[in-house]
């Protein structure tokens, strides 16, 4: 199996022998004694040949849990001195433990260099069978044309992933057959192209009847996607407004692509949560067998839709169509851990789009765009970039673009008038006044910068309309569960005509499918600001330049880090003569001026994982445990919305399971450190390291800790 699958990136000896080496240690004296003593006694209890998790062994009864990965390493280190042995040791050392660092300096005794001390003994245990064992061996490995010291810890991860999925699989027919023949039942590509084909022409025919301009331009951008995906695999980029159709025509070139070049899948990598649930929504309205071919690999994730087949896909990715986030993505193209890197071999020869593109961590940029390259140049991937505010993402291999003039798209589908203040020096508006402004349209969208802001505005709002009128509000302060059951309304509200006021983070600008016919957006980034402006007349109901967007100088104080550089840009960029927040070529202009205000962008992780000669010495463990795409600053609160209060009661009385927590995550609220600890009066330990809100009032807890937390003159950013 495992040579199988690294035979697409043209190293299937590699795996091979891995593959062979993996568990040479269960071959030594002491972990046979531990099988047999172990098997005995549990034999004997009732309880099977599987419990073997004991966790200390006595060498004396032969008890408790042996290291057996090391020896494998060991023996590769041996038989084949210098980088080949030293390649081999890193994917057999690490195939229980993970990807090791080679030196001790971080990782102590969980080192490479320590390793293999502990498998040198292991092999003095083996005996004559390691003859046989060489006999099977691929000894004369060469690396591919591809290779090197830059991109090694990259194609190391690959063939660690082939080997640990390999082994894992492999384990799972013998032990549990009846999981095994779940996997892998789903239809093809070609199948599943078949429907959508089906549905876009159903779509087709609903949007002639309607005969409106924006529709129009949609069935262009379907024919350049198709168009376009008859071309050789690479990086390609898809520059459409907000609201021209991007997700189906992103999925129609992804999927008439996979089909002419056999590509194996389609992984839609995405920046937020809700937008995963959104885009999940319309892909599976596709046809029923869509429902059942494609899984969503994020946090927030609702369980109830969950299946056996689906946990067993979401280990490996071994289906048609994934949707997941930034944060599964990079972070798992960079992890040393056995489960993350797992399913990084079911990314080779597939469609990636990346959606949102600009909304790439900048403090991660350098990392992420070189995993983008590796996997366009070696591993046959075909990228789509798919975004609204194409960004000129630095050291990107050149993409093509499938819209022949961005700019004539964006005419074409500018659907609002964008009023920017006189100045953004100006005065800043006052919320009372912003609120009475907002309150005299009956549906509009006010997006500000920062929690304390939303909190503030939705206040003065509050007081400045009738009871019957309570406005939305939304933040990352509510649950999962909470903004779910939010935007469900909204829509349904705006889908009626109904009375529909929201004050909201940045969170509802990048894909929420919202339509108001007023959006407010406090000046911000050029890329917040065309997103807000494609929450506004989106279908385009209110003709050509309908809908209204008006940019105010905000009272709040933009929060700082990277939401001030983008303001400091705009700012910058907004002075220059003909400037039109509209018009994407000033786009790249803003992102220029973004990108060189970062002081960080992640070059050095780059730099750390570097093979160092001779011994080959990457930094797998260290650098791993520290790449993180979201501040990890922060404290999860489980909150008393929905069934949440039922589940603390169940985590209290049973303990955490994995089902329970999944199920948890939906009512969690992430509380950056410094408000965990002003908030501890309200904060209760259900259990060791699991935190429930149990502040006044209510239900909605998740609103009082909305209404709490900056209730106070003390709240600062």
């Amino acid at each position: 199996m495992s040579a199988k699958w690294a035979a697409l990136f043209d190293s299937e000896d590699w795996a091979w022998t891995a593959g062979w080496l993996h568990d040479l240690g269960k071959a030594s004296t002491g972990f046979q004694r531990y099988l047999e003593l172990s098997t005995d006694s549990r034999m004997e209890s009732g309880r099977g040949a599987s419990s073997l998790v004991d966790p200390d062994y006595d060498r004396t009864t032969g008890t408790g849990r042996v290291n057996h990965s090391a020896a494998g390493a060991a023996f590769a280190d041996e038989l084949m001195p210098g980088p080949v042995g030293m390649v081999l040791a890193y994917l057999c050392a690490g195939h229980h433990s993970g990807l090791a660092d080679y030196h001790s300096s971080e990782t102590g005794r969980a080192c490479l260099i320590e390793r293999l001390k502990e498998g040198r003994e292991l092999l003095k245990g083996v005996g004559s069978g390691l003859d046989e064992i060489e006999r099977e061996l691929r000894l004369n490995l060469v690396p591919p044309d591809y290779l090197n010291e830059g991109n090694l810890h990259f194609w190391v991860r690959m063939l660690f992933s082939c080997l640990v999925d390999a082994d894992r699989l492999d384990t799972e027919a013998f032990c549990s057959p009846e999981v095994s023949v779940r996997r892998g039942s789903f239809i093809s590509l070609e199948e599943l192209k078949q429907d959508l084909d089906s549905h876009l022409e159903k779509l087709a025919l609903d949007a002639q009847a309607q005969d409106m301009d924006v529709n129009r331009t949609r069935r262009q951008i379907l024919s350049w996607c198709r168009e376009a995906a008859l071309s050789s695999p690479g990086m390609f980029s898809l520059n459409v407004p907000t609201g021209g159709g991007k997700t189906l025509s992103g999925m129609a070139f992804a999927l008439d692509h996979a089909v002419r070049y056999s590509k194996r899948r389609v992984i839609f990598v995405i920046p937020y949560t809700t937008i995963i649930e959104q885009t999940a929504s319309v892909l599976r309205a596709i046809s029923p067998r869509w429902e059942s071919s494609l899984i969503e690999h994020h946090s927030s994730f609702d369980p109830k839709r969950s299946t056996p087949e689906f946990d067993l896909a979401a280990e490996n990715w071994d289906v048609p169509v994934v949707l997941t986030t930034n944060v599964q993505f990079f972070e798992s193209l960079f992890s040393a851990r056995p489960a993350a890197c797992r399913k990084l071999h079911n990314i080779v020869d597939s469609v990636v789009i990346m959606d949102e593109a600009q909304l790439i961590a900048p403090e991660k940029l350098t990392p992420c765009v070189s995993a983008m390259n590796e996997l366009v140049r070696n591993y046959g991937v075909t990228m789509l970039l798919s975004t609204a505010t194409q960004p000129p993402l630095p050291h990107l291999i050149e993409a093509k673009e499938i819209v022949p003039d961005p700019s004539s798209l964006h005419r074409a589908l500018r659907r609002t008038a964008i009023k920017m203040p006189a100045s953004l020096n100006e005065a800043p508006v006052s919320w009372p006044s912003l609120a009475t402004e907002i309150a005299e349209h009956p549906q509009a969208l006010c997006v500000v910068n920062s929690r304390r802001d939303a909190y503030e505005l939705w206040k003065e709002l509050r007081n400045a309309l009738p009871p019957e009128e309570e406005p939305f509000h939304l933040s990352t302060l509510l649950c999962g569960e909470h903004r779910s059951v939010t935007v469900s309304e909204i829509k349904r509200r705006l889908s009626e005509r109904g009375v529909t006021r929201v004050v909201s983070t940045q969170l509802i600008e990048a894909g929420v499918d919202l339509d108001f016919p007023v959006v407010f957006r406090a000046a911000a980034g050029l890329d917040s600001i065309a997103q807000a402006a494609g929450r506004c007349n989106r279908e385009g109901r209110l003709g050509p330049n309908g809908g209204s967007v008006r940019i105010f100088v905000s009272p709040g104080r933009i929060p700082i880090g990277l939401l001030t550089k983008g303001y400091n840009s705009m700012v910058e960029i907004a002075s220059l003569e003909g400037f039109d927040p509209a018009d994407p070529k000033w786009y790249s202009r803003y992102f220029e001026q973004f990108y060189s205000r970062l002081n960080e962008t992640g070059a050095r992780f780059i730099q750390d994982l570097r093979a160092e000669a001779p011994e080959l010495a990457v930094r797998f463990r260290s650098i791993g445990d520290s790449f993180r795409l979201i501040d990890e600053a922060s404290r999860p609160v489980i909150v008393h919305y929905s069934q949440g209060s039922e589940l603390m009661d169940q985590l209290e009385r049973f303990g955490p399971n994995r089902n329970l927590l999944r199920k948890l995550q939906r009512c969690t609220v992430s509380l950056q450190s410094w408000l965990f600890e002003k908030e501890q009066r309200n904060i209760r330990e259900l259990l060791d390291g699991f935190y429930c809100w149990n502040g006044p009032s209510g239900p909605q807890i998740d609103v009082d800790l909305f209404k709490e937390s900056f209730s106070s003159e003390e709240t600062v950013f």
